[in-house]
């Protein structure tokens, strides 16, 4: 059954979700309202996108399509009635509002947490939720936390979405035997579309069932699903499919670079360059990029968050790098940023950071 549970409060009925007192925290605010909309049978809302296939703009999600999005993630983890969910997402995005929709259309209660860097930190219920959202961030203090570190091994459904997982927190969530999977979507697709468990081996992401993939001539992702209508959507992805419904993220097209002829893709060099960059710099964030070169057109080049470094130091990396990397991928030059320039949404803005 249907509840929304907030500290020691309860929302089940539609009548629950009427009264919304203005002193409320603005997540509750969110939470409440779209409950109440989508109990009394609202059929759009209004959402703002990532910018995964184009300039963010607003666009409005039908019903129809969150349903079949719920449906989807139900059928491939083969929830139950038993299902216990825990929301600590913002529900004024994608990933928190689908929480809730789970929980309405699956039956089952969720918990309300408020966005925190810890949301698991002085859990206050006594039966542990089965069904979590996290962005990376979170599960990295969960896992850094001994108290809550213990608690989220024993949550059966673990996704994690809206940045890619770095090496370090793959290989503490696999050392802890958590069962956690990376998520693949956009807000077009509502929320994810697919899903790859957090393993020893490279990400390969399964559709959701009913989900049709394929790739146009630059060998870019296209998806066709019940959640996102009966047209296809077109991604600036980079992929390599295998078996039909299960892919390999190749990076993003915008991001390659032709370095004399040969074409890199700088997101997987830098999963397989991250634990010795770790190594030399914990913690720091980096990217790799195509700079202009007269001689080969676009030089690959090593950008990494910190006040400038001895060459010494930049040698030995490059040395160390050239270990793991293949010939092409050794990076011509490390350059260091005091501070990356931004997204308004926090990720990495990689032109402007060049600029």
């Amino acid at each position: 059954m249907f509840q929304l549970i907030y500290k020691n409060r309860y929302f089940q009925n539609l009548e629950d979700f009427k009264f919304l007192d203005e002193n409320e925290p603005e997540f509750l605010k969110n939470a409440l309202t779209f409950c109440k909309e989508w109990l009394e049978g609202k059929e759009s809302f209004a959402q703002k996108t990532s910018g995964s296939t184009g300039s963010p703009k607003t666009i409005f999600i039908q019903r129809k399509s969150m349903e079949a999005s719920a449906k989807g993630t139900g059928d491939f983890f083969q929830v139950s009635k038993e299902e216990v969910l825990f929301c600590c997402l913002n529900p004024a995005y994608i990933a928190g509002k689908m929480m809730l929709v789970r929980s309405m259309e699956w039956q089952v209660p969720v918990i309300l947490q408020e966005p925190s860097s810890n949301p698991l930190l002085g859990y206050p219920f006594p039966i542990l939720p089965t069904f979590i959202a996290l962005v990376p961030m979170q599960m990295e203090v969960i896992l850094a936390n001994p108290e809550t570190s213990e608690l989220v091994k024993n949550i059966p459904h673990i996704i994690l979405g809206g940045a890619p997982v770095n090496f370090r927190l793959k290989k503490s969530i696999i050392k802890n035997g958590i069962s956690a999977f990376q998520t693949f979507g956009m807000t077009e697709t509502v929320s994810h579309f697919a899903l790859a468990p957090l393993r020893e081996n490279e990400l390969l992401y399964t559709c959701l069932p009913g989900v049709s993939i394929g790739t146009d001539e630059r060998e870019t992702l296209w998806v066709k699903s019940p959640m996102s209508g009966p047209e296809p959507i077109q991604t600036n992805d980079l992929v390599e499919i295998e078996n039909g419904n299960s892919f390999r993220w190749l990076g993003r097209a915008d991001f390659v670079i032709n370095s004399g002829g040969v074409k890199l893709h700088p997101e997987l060099v830098e999963a397989k360059a991250e634990n010795v960059i770790e190594k030399f710099f914990p913690k720091s964030r980096f990217f790799f990029a195509g700079v202009p070169d007269q001689t080969l057109g676009e030089k690959l080049v090593l950008f990494i968050e910190k006040e400038t470094q001895k060459p010494e130091i930049s040698e030995s990396l490059i040395q160390e790098l050239s270990l793991k990397l293949d010939k092409y991928e050794k990076p011509k030059e490390i350059v260091f940023r005091a501070k990356f320039v931004e997204t308004p949404s926090g990720k990495i803005n990689r032109k402007a950071t060049i600029q």
